[in-house]
């Protein structure tokens, strides 16, 4: 008894914290309409300012609490909304993914530069003292963090149902002009409202940093665990939303009490389902709620990219490949190699063009799907067999349908969240096994050798990954022409108008989804063999954001912009990358055309002054467009 009071205090404590970073997700998405993502990234950085204000600074723990929760964190949410929510209010649920995700690096990559990673220790309130609860001692810290969970949630309810300015803040999500009519100032409702996020991310950030390691990535993925509780209040209720919260704490503190420890049970995907607690339970909330009603498309500003006919594909394929093979001679081992890494995660970003660019469907786990095709290759791939690609590939691509198969009901929002669980999930079940990657945690990955021809060297490793990509990148342009390819399209721009035309999506769906994780497994194995070394960490869910992120930045519809996305991700120095994608996505992440297609247009538009639609200019092969593409259907290449 004794032991299982010990753990209900401790999944209360956690749900607590849970419940106060939900309710600021709650709070921002049902006054604004828009999920941050950021969220948990914003709660860590004010998580460092508190350590920064209280230990080195010396100022008082209670004032630097006072300083943090109730000045700076309102001020930089209301920053955030002025300058980069209000820009993308109106915007389809995936730019405004791209760019709260790119926000996330944008904050990691400052905390990295501002703190660089060392050991740092945030006290508890009032230390270690505390008192004995039916035998169990706990701490004040602890007893904090639960009442302030419950002020919250009664406070919240009561200005969101009691108070004119909450009335106002959940009206602005409905209708924004009709606020305005009747004398409110909608944009102060959402300053308001993402101000008051702010504060609870950072209310939650400081309560967890003393039992966590302050971390940017332990914290920032802290409100992963809270995406359940959200899920729960289906993004609205707040006492649900609390309910949700306590639930997860408790289930996750029991999961790690009672699971079994010896003979199977001790197996490390066992083990790992008590830390994916959260992960799992977000799975099946989002599973079990119903599915959404169609809605009718808005009118976006497209830019007429024209899709690539053949030649054209090909002929940009051939220049790839020659410039690659031109390019290795003039550099120096080391950037040999990180061309090839560049070069395979292109190839990672290439499977988000017909998922992501083409059929409107954003994935946060395409890593994982890379990680699966390593696994494949350093099990079927002995020698350089050609048999380890075609594993790697049918792996993914059965694991991609499988994870499909239940998201097909959902769409939008919901389908990003179920793809970073699955991630989340395999983050802790999976990769770290010994049978995946090893008993040290790593595996060597043999490069492939097809039909007597080896690519063991470095230089024509990259010129056979170049070959790879084009091939693949003339594949998909021949389908985007194809009807498969403008099923795509019309499913990216209103499913509503396809359910009405009498198209099933679903079989799209799962085609797509099967297609890109296909082409992000045998991705995986080519990233392998370019590192020579495949680990547990080397796939993490996290490092799918930036995939996304990039590829958004050059150009989501395009092949060249998956080429281009991972050449910034493999050049990029070391330790500032997610500052300066973060930065890129942030600035350019309300524009979903991206840098290539607008640069594209204006550059022919330049070259023969004509109108965009009516181009053919010398930057079509390299970009892989044309105006005949164009006049075969398409706009987005």
């Amino acid at each position: 008894m004794h032991e299982f009071i010990a753990y209900t205090i401790i999944g209360l404590v956690v749900g607590a914290a849970y419940a106060v970073a939900a309710m600021g997700l709650v709070v921002t998405y049902s006054t604004s309409g828009i999920f941050n993502i950021a969220h948990g990234a914003i709660g860590m950085l004010m998580a460092f300012v508190f350590w920064q204000l209280s230990v080195p600074w010396h100022v008082p723990a209670g004032l630097a609490f006072v300083i943090t929760v109730f000045i700076l964190a309102p001020l930089f949410g209301a920053f955030v909304e002025r300058v980069l929510i209000r820009r993308v209010s109106s915007a389809s649920v995936s730019v405004t993914l791209v760019v709260t995700i790119a926000l996330t690096l944008v904050l990691i990559g400052l905390v990295d530069k501002i703190w660089p990673p060392t050991s740092r220790v945030v006290a508890p309130f009032f230390g270690n003292h505390g008192f004995n609860l039916l035998g169990v001692f706990v701490i004040w810290q602890d007893l904090i963090t639960i009442i302030i969970a419950m002020a919250i949630a009664i406070g919240l309810r009561l200005l969101l149902f009691r108070t004119r300015a909450g009335i106002a803040m959940r009206g602005v999500v409905d209708n924004r002009e009709l606020i305005g009519l009747f004398g409110g100032r909608p944009s102060r409702s959402s300053t308001f409202s993402w101000s008051i996020g702010a504060s609870l991310a950072s209310v939650a950030g400081i309560l967890v940093a003393p039992t966590l390691q302050l971390d940017p990535i332990i914290l920032t993925l802290l409100v992963i665990d809270a995406y359940a509780a959200a899920m729960v209040g289906r993004l609205r209720s707040l006492p649900m939303t609390f309910v949700g919260a306590l639930a997860v704490g408790l289930l996750s503190s029991y999961a790690t009490g009672y699971f079994p420890t010896t003979g199977f049970w001790n197996s490390t995907p066992i083990q790992g389902l008590k830390l994916s607690v959260p992960s799992v339970l977000l799975f099946i909330v989002l599973l079990a709620l119903p599915m959404s009603r169609l809605r009718s498309g808005v009118q976006r500003r497209q830019v007429g990219l024209p899709t690539a006919s053949l030649a054209r594909s090909i002929q940009g394929g051939v220049l790839l490949v020659a410039a690659v093979a031109v390019g290795v001679n003039f550099l120096n081992p080391g950037n040999v190699v990180t061309l090839g890494i560049s070069l395979a995660t292109g190839l990672v970003c290439l499977s988000l063009v017909p998922l992501a660019g083409w059929g409107g469907q954003v994935s946060l786990c395409q890593m994982t799907f890379a990680g699966l095709g390593a696994f494949a290759m350093s099990k079927f791939g002995h020698g350089g067999s050609i048999f380890g690609l075609v594993a790697a590939a049918g792996l993914a691509a059965v694991v991609g349908a499988i994870v499909a198969l239940p998201a097909l009901r959902l769409r939008g929002l919901y389908l990003a969240l179920a793809t970073m669980a699955f991630a989340t999930a395999m983050d802790n079940m999976f990769f770290p096994s010994a049978v995946v990657f090893g008993f040290n945690g790593s595996v060597h990955i043999e490069r492939p050798s097809l039909f007597g021809l080896h690519v063991s060297t470095d230089k024509s490793f990259d010129i056979f990954l170049a070959v790879v990509f084009a091939a693949l990148a003339i594949g998909l342009l021949a389908m985007r022409r194809g009807s498969f390819g403008r099923v795509l399209i019309a499913m990216k721009d209103s499913e509503a108008a396809c359910a009405t035309l009498g198209l099933s999506l679903t079989m799209t769906k799962l085609l797509v989804f099967a297609l890109s994780a296909a082409i992000a497994g045998l991705a995986g194995a080519l990233l392998g063999g370019a590192e020579s070394v495949a680990g547990a960490t080397s796939f993490l869910m996290l490092q799918s954001l930036p995939i996304l992120v990039v590829l958004v930045v050059a150009g989501g519809a395009i092949c060249s912009g998956a080429l281009v996305g991972g050449l910034a991700l493999g050049f990029l120095p070391s330790g500032v990358e997610y500052l300066f994608i973060g930065g890129a996505g942030v600035i350019l992440g309300a524009n979903p055309e991206g840098l290539l297609p607008i640069a594209y247009l204006r550059g022919n538009r330049l070259w023969k002054g004509m109108a965009p639609r009516d181009v053919d200019g010398p930057s079509a092969a390299l970009l892989g467009t044309d105006k005949a593409g164009a006049l075969a259907g398409g706009t987005a290449a």
